[in-house]
């Protein structure tokens, strides 16, 4: 089976999550289908980040230890995976920042000063260095560089990449495949649109690693997707404002990580009493308290299945690849507006954010699951008892109902009661 496997390493805020994307994107121009590990300290500058790209006939969805091309900013992204470089291995590195070592080594600092060009455009350097390496056409990273590089850089990335692949000489040849070249999603780019395909009218979320990337990416793509997105000051004020609109008759969702859902668990727990729909997206990562941001982890689940007082039904869906967290979170949204229950999508770092190669066409519809709404006939009860136990929906200005919800026991109209 035809698999190569390619790591990128530098420091924070030199792009490595980006150069990686596009290192997926060589490969999947190529008709392979992709995986991509971001491995990243909570720093803002320096650390060490890194991103492994693996490539296969097949889909894949975990990273090799052993790599085919070591492409190193610094020495420490030498140092820290020798056990990832074998007899085989190309490394390509910044001979500025990195000791001697075999391969090829780019002059990159006098590269993007011949070339008037940005420090960032480095990585498009080394993207060209790769492409040289495994055989690859100019072509192929152009392309992946048009689509990806906003115009009035486009010019001077093309060529700093051109000047990395005139750097290195061919060590072996991807060959191309016979196969259509997929999009590349992260876990919280299939989230986003299998909430929208389940309905989504507003996402609301308070930024949180490893979902964060969930509300850049909506707010991003807001005015195509035809949704709301908020970034409210607070968890607490998220999970109010999405119970908020669900009254009124809005499909919300909401995302956040293991210390902001504690934030959101009394709103989770009058959700319930309520019966008010809302779909809570929640990343793990190591806790607890704070713990570390910016690795993955999957403790949560006796949390989130118990999480609120008082016992009350809920909806948990934990996806494990992109096909699963595309259809379960549409289906977690459709779901919880039917049964008039809260729904939790929980992931965790490395599915939410991976990249991996995703085929829409292979998805399997799902089935129409809207809720029942209130017919307008007789006086309306907001919590009325039906032979499967689920109310018909009605939401203030609709003519003839008053809709009383209540975090209190209540009765069938919504007062309280103690009876």
């Amino acid at each position: 089976m035809r698999e190569y496997s390619v790591l990128i390493g530098g420091k924070a805020g030199e792009g490595i999550n980006t150069v990686g994307l596009s290192i997926a994107g060589l490969f999947s121009r190529l008709g392979y289908q992709t995986y991509m590990y971001f491995d990243y300290p909570s720093l803002i500058r320096g650390g060490h980040n890194f991103a492994i790209i693996r490539a296969s006939e097949r889909a894949v969805g975990a990273f090799r230890t052993p790599v085919d091309v070591l492409l190193a900013f610094d020495q420490k992204s030498i140092d820290n995976h020798r056990e990832r470089i074998h007899n085989g291995t190309t490394i390509i590195y910044d001979v500025s920042r990195a000791s001697k070592a075999d391969g090829y080594g780019l002059p990159l600092d006098r590269i993007v000063r011949e070339e008037k060009a940005p420090p960032i455009t480095k990585n498009s350097a080394m993207l060209g260095a790769l492409a040289q390496v495994a055989g690859i056409k100019p072509a192929v990273y152009e392309d992946v560089l048009r689509a990806s590089v906003p115009e009035k850089h486009l010019e001077a990335n093309l060529r700093v990449a051109r000047r990395g692949y005139d750097s290195a000489e061919e060590a072996f040849v991807v060959e191309p495949l016979d196969a259509p070249a997929l999009p590349i999603l992260t876990g919280n780019e299939a989230t986003g649109l299998g909430l929208v395909y389940g309905g989504l009218e507003s996402y609301i979320a308070y930024p949180m690693t490893p979902t964060s990337n969930l509300l850049h990416y909506l707010a991003r793509h807001a005015e195509d997707l035809a949704i709301k997105v908020l970034h409210p000051e607070n968890e607490i004020s998220v999970i109010l404002i999405a119970l908020g609109l669900a009254y009124a008759g809005e499909r919300a969702a909401v995302g956040t990580s293991g210390g902001g859902f504690c934030l959101m668990t009394e709103g989770l727990s009058l959700a319930g009493m309520s019966e008010t729909p809302v779909t809570i997206v929640m990343g793990q990562r190591p806790g607890p308290s704070t713990g570390m941001p910016t690795y993955t982890a999957q403790g949560d689940l006796h949390f989130v299945l118990n999480a609120g007082q008082g016992e009350f039904p809920r909806l948990v869906v934990a996806p494990g690849d992109l096909e699963e967290t595309y259809t379960w979170s549409a289906a977690a949204l459709m779901l919880s507006w039917k049964y008039q229950v809260p729904s939790i999508i929980l992931t965790d770092k490395t599915l939410a954010e991976g990249a991996y190669s995703f085929d829409f066409e292979a998805v399997t519809p799902l089935p129409d699951r809207e809720p029942v709404l209130w017919d307008g006939s007789g006086e309306y009860r907001r919590y009325a008892r039906t032979e499967d136990g689920v109310s018909p929906l009605a939401f203030p200005g609709m003519r003839g109902a008053v809709v009383k919800v209540s975090s209190y026991a209540h009765d069938e109209a919504g007062f309280t009661t103690e009876n």
